[in-house]
């Protein structure tokens, strides 16, 4: 259920309400840097998984003339509208686009949109099917959007180890999620929890930032982007 998702629902509001200012803002700030940054042509934006958008600000949801909203979690549509009064959000059922050649039924239902997952690729999909294969779900993504607007943030990683190199990275293409983890953890054991999104859109840049969910547990977030193609 939306309301009870591990990643989503009242744990995840609960979680921005008691860190999101101690913990978060720094991650947040790199996100929005992002954002700032990716210039897409299209002037309608897909949210998907946007949560109650704490990670987003008004100023870059204003450059849209149309905002269409895929979020499965009640609780946080109600917050995105608070959060944002002045923004007109459309709410769209999910469909079924979490299944093989769901990227491209995204891409011809909203065929004049850019796509912005926001730190969902990374989790469990809401809805997903039993026997679900996410590697193979994943590497349809960047074909499937080829000549359209779309960017990412994802969790790639997260371990209870703090990281002895927190700084954000960037990176000319994809590496192996091995040689990654060394460039902020030097030597010792890690254990970590593998969210799949390793190798995604190998050709692309990315940059890569580290986020303290909450104290002792820290994510590895990949940021991917493709504007004006």
């Amino acid at each position: 259920m939306p309301f009870l998702h591990p990643s989503g629902g009242l744990v995840y509001h609960y979680r921005a309400w008691r860190w999101g200012r101690r913990l978060w803002a720094p991650f947040h700030d790199q996100v929005r840097r992002w954002l700032a940054d990716w210039q897409p042509d299209a002037r309608h934006l897909v949210l998907l998984g946007p949560s109650a958008g704490y990670a987003l600000e008004a100023a870059f949801l204003a450059r849209f003339q149309r905002i269409t909203v895929l979020e499965p979690d009640p609780l946080a549509r109600w917050l995105l509208r608070r959060r944002f009064p002045q923004q007109v959000f459309a709410f769209a059922a999910a469909g079924e686009w979490v299944r093989p050649g769901g990227f491209d039924a995204l891409a011809r239902r909203f065929d004049d949109g850019a796509f912005l997952f926001c730190n969902l690729l990374g989790q469990t999909p809401e809805g997903a099917p039993a026997g679900f294969d996410q590697a193979a779900w994943l590497a349809q993504l960047a074909p499937a959007l080829t000549g359209r607007d779309w960017a990412s943030w994802h969790d790639l990683a997260s371990t209870a180890r703090a990281p002895d190199r927190p700084e954000p990275l960037a990176l000319p293409a994809a590496e192996s999620l091995e040689a990654l983890l060394g460039r902020f953890w030097q030597g010792g054991e890690l254990e970590i929890v593998d969210h799949g999104c390793a190798g995604l859109a190998p050709p692309l840049p990315r940059q890569y930032v580290l986020w303290p969910l909450r104290p002792g547990r820290f994510h590895v977030v990949e940021w991917l982007a493709v504007a004006g193609a």
